[in-house]
């Protein structure tokens, strides 16, 4: 017997191969081919249109890397084709999957976008051509006779990751090469047999479920002899008089419903763009034009079909960028067919992005689509971020979204998650009805495999009936097609499959909500157990990042003031412009540093653009505040007191009070102290000894060395610049040899040491600094490296038996056990944290602060003497060869700080520091703050004026120790009203005022933001 099936499923698919899909088109014309190759970068259509175009033919190569050619096509609908299906069929020698591969979009003679081309949909149903698209209708009828012509615009985009994820030179213009790497295969017209396309939908339906369904089900035997009968029923000599016969015996089974009890999947059309990867910024605009073109051709002719459509980035590129696109995409979200979602300006790295930059992520890209579409999103999109922070909830709930989804935790190479459908709570206790699609795909084509995976693996069952599924090429964009739409409505109610529903994201989140009231909790972050070097690849990509959103703080915080004081007006326009900028390069490709040199080189001309820009700001600002004078005033932007100058604001500067710092030389060692810390640092340049003089206790642990660098073997087995395997561990060099020990700097101020080495092809100078009156040692870096396939960490081995370490993440820190008791722990070899990182014991610790470094591990070992070594480690270079064979390699400068004997509240307040140094400005006086916090632990995230223009300032402040606590808010203009707002600051209560303030109670890590109306 089951000889037999397999003998019917050997028959169906040469069937399937040779007969059917061949016999898909019949008579054909061919095209007349002119092609014009655009020189450099993509231009204009009206510019194309207006080139000269030259004669070609079927086999004429064209397209070297990254380069764009304008073909013209040509032919006419001969005369007895009239009243038949017509459709161009064209293949530009299309290779690897749509959207990895050449790809291009077609235009009327007019210049209006017609529909996107890709290697898995090549065509153009040229019967119902217009001017404004395509129509699909299988009901659109050829006019014999008629002349057609359409252009064609193609992009040579290059397969930059190679098999067994080779190296190679592709990601980047100027080493790509300029030999054609494609060449014209097909292009004609030709009779489109609407019988056979229905055929071959019921067929691949069922043969897709049969395959999934146990050999002794009857269901399955079943549905073999039907195909057997309808390949029987078959004409092969005239498959399209025949197909509607043999659909005919397919048709009994088709026709039964679904079991009762069968999981239901709510199918939404998407197309997960990537907005930069393995091809360039520009090149994602012109992805999204011929994404959108596709959807909204699919929309005109199925009323039901629904795509969702994120990262209003994108919806903007094509009001900017592609007018005739956007007048498309408008008319499909006022029908409610294309769907605004995700609320987010990107779909961003969720690990890396500071606090504020995360909100703005949901503040523009929320406003994005009230502003143009009117609409409130709902559900926060992120299906292929690298790992969620635990502080996402409370930012999801206050960016007024109700829903979160993701895919992405699928990939957790150790550990199952247990949940598809559940709340998320964060760290400050806001929970997020969450779900993740157990078809373990955003890029679904609605198999008979995907649904059959999402029923079999749905972790809920018995608590929820209902999963979603996206539908439609993604990464590199295309969407859904037709062929994934006729799957859609044989699977609607079908018996042994489960239900599909092509509806609205939301409408599947309301009833998953109101059917599992009692769903499972999730506590803490979504880590994901994969992509763990995202933490560090691209050390410049991520210190722009960094840079940039401390310097935006700066700019808003000291024009904010600059304006209440009546001395500048507030660069509105600027930072809206310069905050979008950051927002695009934090997608979850270039923050982590997964994409392309060119990307990364983009993004690092953009940081530095934007760094000059925001520097101009603040200086501008600051001289008005300063005023005209000799002295010299010292701006803090940081949210807590130093050194005399007042948390966001300025002071005069005075003579230091604190106890000199003292070098003296023992033996080979230099001993550094300043009456807070004492620090030796050894023949070696390393720091044997941290003796924090307060308590007496000694930081370093017994044995060891502090400020270790360590290199290791860095070898993944796939995903170059996104893994590290823990087999890294296997293999590493201490790197304890020196070429110089210089004391560079003594005075009663500071002291400094550089110590210089050399490893492999790279030099780094180490500057070890200690100043008057501050408990820390400070480490600045100057890196120039050239290594491959390498991972440079920085150790520091402390004498605490830490549990657990702390690092800090947005708005908030983030717990992690020390220990690895389960694999839950063990998988988390390498984390994430911001400014800070801390480990202790109770009542003591130690913190590592750092200004650009995201990457950390923590590893405790016990001791001979019975004590515990809990040692932290800073990631901060790798080299990594895919996509970007030079990751990283140059010259790099970063810091760090090792504060012996902190606490929580003191690795906060040095976190800030480190990133927020003191300005000096010459001038007449201090600066008072525009707003006073009068407790520590509510730290202030963000002082700006609203975003409405009406002059009003928002404060954005949260609860930074774990804590409960309680301040007053007071400022330094009257105060006529205080309103508590969402992110986007729309009001959400009001304020009491009392004496010239307001009093504020947090609970742990809560954000608040406050609108403060001037008097």
């Amino acid at each position: 017997m089951h000889d037999d099936h397999r003998l019917v499923e050997a028959r169906l698919e040469r069937a399937l191969q040779q007969r059917l899909r061949p016999a898909l088109y019949g008579e054909t014309v061919p095209l007349d081919i002119e092609v014009w190759h655009a020189p450099g970068e993509p231009v204009p259509v009206s510019e194309a249109l207006a080139a000269d175009f030259k004669p070609a033919a079927l086999g004429d190569k064209w397209g070297p890397p990254w380069g764009t050619s304008w073909f013209r096509l040509t032919a006419q609908v001969p005369q007895e084709w009239d009243g038949r299906r017509v459709e161009a069929v064209i293949d530009l020698g299309f290779g690897g999957g749509p959207g990895f591969s050449a790809e291009g979009l077609a235009y009327t003679p007019d210049g209006d976008p017609i529909k996107g081309l890709n290697p898995d949909n090549i065509y153009l149903p040229i019967s119902g051509l217009t001017a404004g698209g395509v129509s699909e209708s299988e009901h659109a009828k050829a006019k014999g006779g008629t002349r057609f012509q359409v252009y064609l615009e193609a992009a040579a985009n290059p397969t930059v990751i190679q098999e067994g994820f080779r190296p190679t030179n592709l990601g980047d213009k100027s080493t790509a090469g300029t030999d054609p790497m494609y060449e014209i295969r097909r292009a004609e017209i030709a009779v489109f047999h609407v019988d056979v396309w229905h055929l071959l939908r019921d067929v691949e339906v069922l043969s897709q479920l049969m395959q999934e369904l146990p050999e002794d089900l009857p269901r399955r035997a079943e549905i073999l002899r039907a195909l057997e009968r309808s390949l029987d029923a078959l004409d092969y000599d005239d498959i399209p008089g025949s197909a509607a016969l043999a659909r005919e015996q397919l048709a009994p089974v088709l026709s039964k419903p679904a079991y009762a009890s069968a999981h239901q999947i709510s199918a939404v059309g998407h197309a997960h763009i990537d907005s930069a990867w393995l091809w360039p910024l520009r090149e994602t605009v012109r992805k999204v034009a011929r994404t959108v073109s596709n959807v909204t051709t699919l929309a005109a002719d199925n009323p039901d079909f629904r795509f969702a459509f994120s990262q209003a980035q994108q919806h903007a590129w094509m009001k900017d960028h592609h007018p005739k696109v956007w007048d498309r995409l408008k008319q499909a979200v006022e029908a409610g067919q294309i769907i605004p979602i995700g609320g987010m300006w990107v779909e961003s790295d969720t690990n890396m992005p500071g606090g504020e930059a995360l909100a703005r992520q949901f503040v523009h890209g929320k406003r994005f689509f009230l502003d143009e579409y009117g609409i409130e999103t709902e559900v926060v999109w992120l299906p292929d971020s690298f790992g969620y922070t635990a502080a996402m909830p409370q930012l999801v709930k206050l960016s007024g979204h109700k829903w979160f989804l993701t895919q992405k935790i699928s990939w957790n190479q150790t550990n199952k998650f247990p949940h598809h459908t559940f709340w998320w709570e964060g760290i400050d206790g806001t929970r997020v009805f969450t779900h993740f699609p157990p078809a373990d795909t955003y890029n679904g084509q609605l198999t008979g495999k995907e649904l059959a995976r999402a029923q079999r693996n749905y972790q809920d069952q018995g608590g929820g009936t209902w999963s979603l599924l996206p539908f439609g090429h993604g990464d590199g964009g295309g969407g859904p097609t037709r062929e994934m739409l006729g799957r859609a409505e044989r699977l609607a109610d079908l018996e042994s499959s489960p239900k599909v529903t092509i509806e609205h994201p939301a409408d599947f989140f309301a009833r998953a909500h109101d059917e599992y009231t009692k769903a499972p909790v999730w506590v803490g972050e979504l880590y994901l157990e994969l992509h763990r070097a995202t933490y560090t690849s691209q050390a410049k990509t991520k210190q722009g990042n960094r840079r940039s959103e401390h310097l935006l703080r700066e700019a808003e915080l000291w024009s904010a003031a600059a304006t209440v004081a009546g001395k500048l007006d507030y660069p509105y326009a600027d930072l809206d412009r310069i905050w979008k900028a950051v927002l695009l390069n934090q997608f979850h490709d270039i923050l982590p540093g997964s994409s392309i040199h060119w990307v990364h080189r983009e993004a690092e001309e953009t940081y530095a653009r934007v760094a000059v820009e925001l520097e101009g700001i603040i200086e501008r600002a600051q001289a008005a505040l300063a005023g005209a004078g000799d002295a010299t005033v010292v701006f803090n932007a940081a949210p807590h007191d130093r050194n005399g100058v007042p948390a966001l604001g300025a002071a005069v500067k005075s003579g230091s009070h604190a106890p000199a710092v003292t070098v003296e030389r023992d033996g080979g060692s230099l001993v550094v102290g300043n009456g807070l810390v004492r620090v030796r640092i050894d023949e070696r340049g390393l720091l044997s000894s941290v003796l924090e003089i307060e308590s007496g206790r000694e930081a370093i642990a017994p044995g060891t060395v502090g400020n270790l660098l360590q290199l290791h073997v860095d070898t993944p087995n796939v995903w170059d610049a996104w893994d590290v395997d823990p087999f890294y561990r296997n293999k590493v060099k201490d790197l304890t040899g020196v070429d110089s020990i210089e004391v560079i700097a003594e005075s009663a101020e500071e002291a400094a040491v550089a110590v210089t080495r050399s490893f492999g092809s790279s030099t780094i100078v180490q500057t070890i600094t200690l100043r008057a009156g501050e408990c820390q040692v400070n480490i600045d870096n100057e890196i120039d490296w050239h290594e491959k396939e390498k991972f440079l960490k920085a150790a520091f081995p402390l004498d605490v038996r830490a549990a657990q370490s702390a690092s800090e993440t947005q708005f908030g820190h983030l717990f992690r056990p020390t220990h690895t008791n389960t694999s839950w722990e063990d998988a988390k070899f390498e984390i994430c944290a911001h400014r800070w990182i801390h480990v202790g014991e109770p009542g003591y610790g130690h913190a590592v602060v750092n200004n650009s470094t995201y990457g950390h591990d923590v590893t405790r070992d016990v001791r001979e003497d019975g004590g515990t070594t809990t040692t932290v480690r800073l990631s901060l270079l790798r080299a990594p060869r895919v996509p970007d064979p030079v990751t990283d390699q140059g010259l790099h400068r970063l810091s760090y700080a090792l504060v012996p004997g902190a606490g929580i509240p003191e690795a906060v307040e040095e976190g800030y520091r480190i990133n927020l140094p003191a300005r000096t400005v010459t001038g007449a006086e201090g600066v008072a703050p525009l707003v006073e916090i009068d407790n520590p632990a509510v730290v202030v995230e963000a002082v700006k004026l609203a975003d409405d223009q009406s002059g009003d300032v928002v404060v954005r402040l949260y609860e930074a120790h774990g804590n409960r606590a309680t301040a007053r808010l007071s400022t330094s203009f009257g105060l006529a009203s205080v309103q508590e707002t969402d992110l986007l600051e729309r009001t959400l209560a009001d304020r009491e005022i009392a004496d010239g303030g307001v009093s504020v109670a947090l609970r742990p890590f809560q954000v608040l933001t406050l609108r403060c109306k001037r008097a």
